[in-house]
């Protein structure tokens, strides 16, 4: 790519002769595209000197350069001199940078280049030609020390990749101890690479035919790498490994959080870039680089992968093969010895420089403690934590049945009985108190649709009971006897007061939540209590606890961002939160979660939540539970379970009591 505007003055140039400033724009522009069919060339033809630049250029090609004279002297009569500035900007290797414009001298005063130098260029005066001038080809118009059959060569060397931190800049994810573990072909007879393929796939755990088709479409000096693996889970493979002939260990780093399965679908993986990276990068990824592979890692590779390091050489032409040279201890038999080639010569170097850490808001030991609860749940789940005066998310935990999806900050479920802290505010605004009374009706129609309270619903909170005895004991009809004092609209807007359904910028794939604002009829019912079309991930019913602790809306955050936009103004007020922390408390006092009254600490709030979905019947149901306690808000999801109280409850608990 090259870019930049054509400039030649004259100096001491005779009246006679023409202006040779044609001549030399033509050949800035041949020098740049390679394209030398309007320069009146003397010593060589339009394509001679088009094949050899692209030859010298090689890796250089698609650099933004940029080339103009400063100046043309007159040497005599018919000879002109003209000095020919050349620019390089490597950083159009890592961006697609528009060529920039302007003339440009070696001087470079705004530092928009990385590589500037100047070389001359000689013309003749030569009437035969339709500008009046030729000019003399040679290599070194690209630089002054190229000679014929010398080129450029560039070299690139990746910089450091950057930790990843969590809360109180504690390392996450750093460079640690690994295996790359495979097949070198050199050290195995061809036919029997694939054999020792099948044995090593068997003792590291991967596909044997697939690793078999590998090696044996691979070269036959190639190095085909089965798995990386950590330093631990290696050394008690290292002597099986040992054993397979062909079969090798070697020993590396990788950036790798402390455990595999730490925050993995947050912080995503690294690992060597694929095709499909490459070529999406625009020049930035190269073949063969470790870059971030998903999560975290992919979405901030260009902030943790930092710049690489380069290096362009003038790389000699290759000796002659009848080269000889007078007799000497090294010469052969005939007395002529083999001509040692020279060496590359350095001519510009940039040093790498290493990426910057990324600051996340997890605390490693409350994401161990939810990933270590939730290792044995089989169905999807996710424990997420925020701290609500600051809105960290200092714990997003996904298990194990999610198969490496975020469940815990992407997942979108209705959110059950826990979203009737939402339709509480809707109410509370609605004109209702804590103390307001409401109808628990045994069952509840809407446009000839019955909703039903849970199958074990307390007896006794049946009838004319508070709203704070709905939340705490979370009667559904309760709830759907009100459709018609809280509408849709205000539905939508009570979540966006607790966070729920707003667009936040977290620093990290999310999804906070959807409550349609428009409803109505048996839509609008479900929603009363958290079914229908409204949708939560665990972080979005979270942050509506963490809303609730801190006194205003929480924007949560995982990744931390000095420089983000200000929260907006909160649209939940003190006293709205002070009336749903007293039915968050309910819950734990006389209703669904009184197995948390007597968690150590901090009085703890609750609300649970079981959602139906799907079309089995009896149908099957998701599990909620959100809490707070003192400076911490959570929420639990099991994809499957029985209830939220049963499933989800003691999770929480495991989880509040550490």
């Amino acid at each position: 790519m090259a870019g930049g505007v054509l400039v030649a003055t004259a100096a001491g140039c005779s009246s006679d002769p023409p202006d040779p400033t044609p001549v030399v724009n033509a050949l800035i522009h041949g020098i740049t595209s390679g394209d030398f069919s309007d320069v009146p060339l003397a010593n060589a033809t339009p394509e001679e000197a088009g094949a050899a630049v692209e030859a010298i250029k090689g890796d250089l090609a698609d650099l933004v350069t940029q080339i103009g004279s400063s100046q043309i002297t007159e040497t005599d009569e018919n000879t002109r001199e003209a000095t020919i500035d050349i620019a390089w900007d490597f950083d159009s290797i890592d961006a697609s940078d528009e060529a920039p414009t302007g003339p440009t001298s070696t001087s470079d005063p705004a530092g928009q280049f990385d590589w500037t130098y100047q070389t001359t260029a000689t013309l003749h005066r030569d009437e035969g030609s339709e500008l009046g001038w030729t000019v003399d080809w040679s290599p070194s118009l690209l630089h002054p020390q190229l000679i014929e059959g010398a080129t450029l060569n560039l070299s690139r060397t990746q910089a450091q990749r950057a930790d990843i931190l969590g809360a109180g800049g504690e390392v996450i994810v750093t460079e640690r101890p690994v295996y790359r573990v495979g097949i070198d072909k050199t050290r195995v007879d061809a036919a029997l690479a694939p054999d020792s393929a099948t044995a090593l796939a068997e003792v590291v755990g991967v596909d044997p035919a697939g690793l078999a088709e590998r090696v044996q479409g691979a070269g036959e000096r190639a190095f085909v790498e089965a798995i990386t693996l950590r330093e631990a889970d290696a050394a008690p493979l290292l002597d099986q490994i040992a054993a397979i002939e062909g079969a090798v260990a070697i020993e590396d780093t990788l950036a790798l959080a402390p455990t595999r399965e730490f925050a993995r679908p947050v912080l995503g993986t690294v690992g060597e870039a694929t095709a499909e990276l490459v070529e999406e990068s625009g020049g930035r990824i190269e073949a063969g680089d470790v870059v971030g592979l998903s999560g975290l890692q992919q979405q901030y590779d260009a902030v943790l992968g930092g710049t690489p390091g380069l290096t362009v050489e003038l790389v000699p032409p290759e000796p002659s093969a009848d080269a000889t040279s007078s007799p000497s201890p090294t010469e052969g038999a005939e007395g002529e010895s083999a001509e040692e080639p020279a060496e590359p010569e350095v001519l510009f170097e940039r040093e790498a420089v290493a990426g910057t850490p990324l600051t996340t808001t997890l605390d490693i030991d409350l994401q161990s403690r939810a990933e270590g609860i939730l290792a044995d749940v089989e169905p999807a789940s996710a424990i997420v934590a925020v701290q609500p005066s600051t809105g960290a998310v200092l714990a997003a935990a996904s298990g194990p049945g999610g198969d490496g999806y975020s469940t815990a900050t992407l997942g979108q479920y209705a959110p059950g009985s826990t979203f009737k802290v939402v339709t509480s505010l809707a109410l509370l605004r609605a004109g209702l108190s804590a103390d307001s009374v409401v109808e628990c009706t045994p069952a509840a129609t809407v446009d000839g649709r019955a909703f039903e309270n849970y199958s074990d619903y307390p007896s006794g909170a049946i009838g004319e009971i508070t709203l704070r005895q709905a939340v705490a004991n979370s009667c559904n009809t309760a709830f759907i006897n009100q459709n018609g004092v809280a509408d849709q609209a205000s539905l939508a807007q009570a979540a966006a007061s607790l966070g729920l359904g707003v667009e936040t910028a977290t620093g990290a794939p999310s999804f906070l939540g959807s409550v349609p604002a428009e409803a109505d009829g048996t839509a609008h019912a479900a929603s009363m209590i958290g079914q229908g079309e409204v949708l939560a991930s665990p972080l979005a019913m979270a942050t509506v606890a963490a809303s609730v602790a801190a006194g205003h809306t929480v924007a949560p955050m995982v990744v931390e961002q000095p420089l983000a936009d200000p929260a907006p103004e909160s649209t939940l007020t003190a006293d709205e939160a002070a009336v749903l922390q007293d039915l968050m408390r309910a819950v734990v006092e006389e209703g669904s979660g009184e197995f948390l009254g007597d968690v150590p600490g901090d009085p703890v709030g609750a609300k649970t939540g079981t959602a139906e979905y799907g079309t089995e019947s009896p149908p099957r149901t998701h599990a909620w539970m959100i809490a707070t306690q003192g400076d911490l808000a959570v929420a639990v999801f099991v994809e499957d379970g029985e209830s939220g109280s049963r499933t989800a409850g003691p999770l929480l608990e495991e989880f509040l009591r550490g």
